[in-house]
């Protein structure tokens, strides 16, 4: 397979061509096809040669259903699943058994208890007190966050907001070259190009200086930008690095509960979040959709804690032994005086997170919201609660916003985002799409006053199944940035209208049928 990347020398840009195979990859995914195959194709000849076996399989699928439906899940997720049981013979229950769980895995659990060194102490109650001075119906919002997601309530942290990558990406390099002690980093996607290249060489002479490195990028985010070995490649350099939940080829959940997560703290003082991987494309040195809009943020002061937190957790349930640390991981800083509230947060499977954190603060913001929320997501695939409670702020006299790509990255997947369009008009709800390219930016915002930017897009990958991150603020100066970015992007947004969302037999069908499966992708 060949790949061509971009990148600038001076006042020249160089186009390259590189031959890349990712025979791990390929190989695993084989495995797993192959097992899965002989699972089932062992179960039917069974049925076919052992009498009266059949009825057991009967059985065991009647009770799969039953299993199904006394289950806690949301039943968006539950349908498709009791659908695909009953429809399928045999195969259904067995692939029930294999992919249905969306909790972590067994050996991901054993290392829960050894992590707890790795987590801080903070006494909130001052922050607390204050916020509920201010706001109780944002100190609830507070509450609820931080019990849900295991976080704190932070204040005197400074935010500086990139409406873009590249901006993002002009101040990260002098951030990492002005590390000290350490430096994390967690992204779903890594590929070598300008974006990447340029990190790498800052890092490689940070941990020559003994500088302590240490890289986590998923394994399947990077199946297609990265060589398989490429974790090997980075201890040469002196860096620790782990792809996260390394894909073995297991008939298992394995291809979910991936880290989507997108993290870069340094000492411990500044963290960096938000949409924005590390790929040209991300930084629109490459074009790919058109304009690719994103936005990130970048903290300084303690609430970086959390940051360092989730990272060191995600490392550690991927490592075969916990490291020791060579410096101090929560530094105490100096106090400054800066507006708002905020916190940073996790979300991800069961047991780390027992409730969607995600789905939990965006309900809450927009049951607090008076005037507005507006949302922009790459795609929109939501369950039926996520669903009515947009409605119903929409319906209840909020303007409610949503701004999703006009080019999109994934054809099916943007019917699947189209397929919402009707319901959420009807409630009065607005749709938008970004006519220069493709949207990737994860941003909320709501009276000006609330708004999350993070990891967490309006779809099940992200609301269910993946590691994400975010960060909660309120009365935070970064709100005001947000804002105007926000009308920018929708003065350069197309308005859906009624008349557009007139289409055939043919394509009505094909969004029902994805919709129908959407919460099993």
């Amino acid at each position: 397979m060949k790949k061509k990347y971009q990148y600038q020398a001076g006042d020249k840009t160089i186009e390259r061509e590189y031959n890349y195979i990712p025979v791990r990859y390929i190989f695993a995914v084989m495995i797993t096809v192959l097992e899965i195959a002989a699972i089932i194709g062992i179960m039917i000849a069974i049925c076919l040669y052992v009498p009266y076996f059949y009825l057991l399989c009967y059985v065991t699928a009647f009770a799969c259903i039953l299993k199904i439906i006394a289950s806690d899940d949301n039943p968006d997720y539950k349908v498709p699943w009791v659908l695909f049981v009953l429809v399928v013979p045999i195969a259904g229950f067995m692939l029930y058994f294999l992919f249905y769980s969306r909790k972590l895995k067994k050996k991901f659990i054993r290392r829960l208890s050894e992590l707890k060194r790795y987590d801080y102490k903070k006494d909130s109650s001052t922050e607390e007190n204050a916020l509920a001075a201010d706001s109780v119906m944002a100190a609830s919002q507070a509450k609820l966050l931080c019990k849900i997601s295991g976080s704190h309530l932070f204040t005197n942290t400074k935010q500086t907001y990139f409406s873009l990558g590249e901006e993002m990406f002009e101040k990260m390099l002098p951030d990492l070259e002005a590390a000290e002690h350490f430096i994390f980093m967690e992204y779903f996607i890594i590929e070598e190009g300008k974006f990447w290249n340029a990190i790498l060489d800052v890092l490689k002479q940070k941990a020559a200086a003994g500088v302590m490195v240490r890289v986590l990028y998923d394994d399947i985010g990077c199946m297609s930008t990265l060589p398989g070995n490429y974790a090997k490649t980075l201890r040469a350099y002196g860096i620790e690095a782990s792809p996260f939940s390394r894909l073995r080829g297991n008939a298992d959940s394995e291809f979910n509960n991936r880290s989507h997560r997108k993290i870069l703290v340094i000492d411990g003082k500044i963290g960096y979040t938000g949409g924005v991987n590390i790929a040209d494309e991300y930084i629109n040195e490459i074009v790919r959709f058109g304009h690719w809009k994103d936005t990130g943020i970048r903290l300084e002061g303690e609430a970086v804690w959390e940051l360092t937190r989730l990272f060191l957790c995600d490392y550690g349930i991927n490592v075969k032994t916990l490291p020791e640390d060579r410096c101090t991981l929560y530094p105490m800083l100096s106090d400054r005086t800066e507006e708002g509230y905020l916190i940073p947060f996790g979300d991800g499977p069961k047991p780390l997170f027992e409730r969607r954190v995600g789905k939990s603060l965006l309900q809450g913001m927009l049951s607090n919201a008076t005037r507005y929320m507006y949302m922009t997501t790459p795609y929109l695939i939501i369950d039926n609660d996520l669903c009515s409670s947009i409605e119903s702020a929409a319906l209840r006299g909020v303007d409610v916003r949503i701004i999703v790509p006009h080019i999109p990255d994934k054809k099916l997947v943007f019917q699947m985002t189209k397929s919402f369009y009707h319901r959420l008009m009807n409630a009065g709800v607005k749709i938008y799409e970004y006519t220069p390219g493709f949207l990737h930016a994860k941003s909320y915002i709501a009276d000006d006053t609330y708004a999350m930017i993070g990891t967490i897009n309006l779809d099940y990958r992200s609301l269910v199944h993946h590691f994400e991150n975010g960060v909660w603020m309120y009365k935070c100066a970064a709100i005001r940035d947000l804002k105007a970015d926000m009308d920018g992007i929708l003065a350069k947004s197309m308005e859906i209208t009624p008349a557009m969302l007139k289409t055939g037999l043919p394509m009505r069908f094909l969004r029902a049928l994805v919709r129908v499966f959407a919460p099993m992708l």
